[in-house]
């Protein structure tokens, strides 16, 4: 496998996040293109419209033997046409480059016709819990990714990694397949396993039964942690903002920080025997650590567990 960065959270201009990738010894890049990212690298508009802009981008990294493995655009195109929009640009600025990866989210929709706020349900009771989730499902989402899908075809890509991210309508390996059995094999996961911790699942487990259909498309080194202090008494959901870490049930952690290199090497053995030997797209979200010191802890880790000087 090999070591990758998603470069939204590394605060530097482009160049210059560049540079540290390549002395960090970082082979590939995945770039945020928009929606929940703030495309600190990729000036969306300008790259599908400008060819030389372009192409001026694509030479930056390719010169310093960079590659780019995947275009992100998380967001959540069941919802908001806005992000449907990005969704769209997207692939259409991967046919321009030949990227055959897209990573992103499955998008969650209202609970019924006529409202306008996504409702994630996570419970099978009361009763009308039921009926949100065939509409969700049957209505909106399956009918929506069939055209996802198809307009995917029409661009060249090959695969879109959906995260295992909460409030999505696919959060886990159970609900990338329903997802996939539906609309077919351009969809499968990006196993993100610091979702899976506060979720209470086994990242090595998902990775097991997702390697059984061929369904592991990406992985994001990411880590988490649960805060006995309050998990303990409270359980595991928190609907507190991430910066109030010092008081939440669980946090984004540094690679590491929640879950040492030795469980990484095992994670990554069994990705292995699942079929995966792709990228390892390092993403840091740890606020106790500056921004600098937070990507050079998780990138030792991440060199550790893949075995990589």
């Amino acid at each position: 496998m090999k070591l990758a960065v998603k470069t939204c959270t590394l605060d530097m201009p482009y160049e210059e996040m560049l540079d540290f990738c390549a002395a960090q010894k970082v082979a590939a890049l995945e770039i945020g293109t928009g929606n929940w990212s703030g495309a600190p690298h990729c000036d969306l508009d300008l790259l599908v419209r400008d060819r030389i802009a372009r192409e001026r981008w694509y030479d930056a990294m390719r010169c310093r033997g960079l590659e780019l493995c995947a275009l992100n655009c998380s967001g959540n195109p069941l919802a908001y046409e806005k992000e449907m929009d990005v969704t769209r640009q997207t692939f259409e600025l991967a046919q321009q480059l030949g990227v055959k990866k897209i990573v992103m989210m499955s998008g969650l929709p209202a609970g019924c016709a006529g409202d306008k706020t996504p409702v994630w349900i996570t419970t099978s009771w009361p009763p009308e819990t039921q009926d949100i989730l065939d509409y969700q499902w049957n209505e909106v989402a399956i009918p929506a990714w069939k055209q996802i899908v198809r307009m995917a075809e029409d661009c060249g890509i090959k695969q879109i990694a959906l995260e295992n991210h909460g409030m999505q309508l696919v959060y886990n390996p159970e609900t990338c397949l329903r997802l996939r059995d539906a609309v077919g094999p351009m969809v499968g996961m990006n196993l993100d396993p610091s979702h899976l911790f506060w979720m209470g699942g086994d990242p090595i487990e998902a990775a097991r039964v997702l390697g059984e259909h061929g369904a592991i498309y990406h992985i994001h080194g990411k880590d988490s942690r649960p805060e006995r202090r309050y998990w303990q008494p409270n359980g595991m959901l928190d609907t507190k903002p991430i910066d109030a870490f010092a008081q939440r049930a669980w946090n984004y952690v540094a690679v590491g920080a929640g879950h040492d290199a030795k469980w990484w090497k095992e994670f990554f053995s069994v990705v292995r025997m699942s079929g995966y030997d792709g990228a390892v797209s390092l993403e840091m979200e740890d606020l106790t650590l500056s921004m600098l010191d937070g990507h050079l802890a998780s990138l030792r880790v991440l060199r550790e567990a893949l075995n990589i000087e």
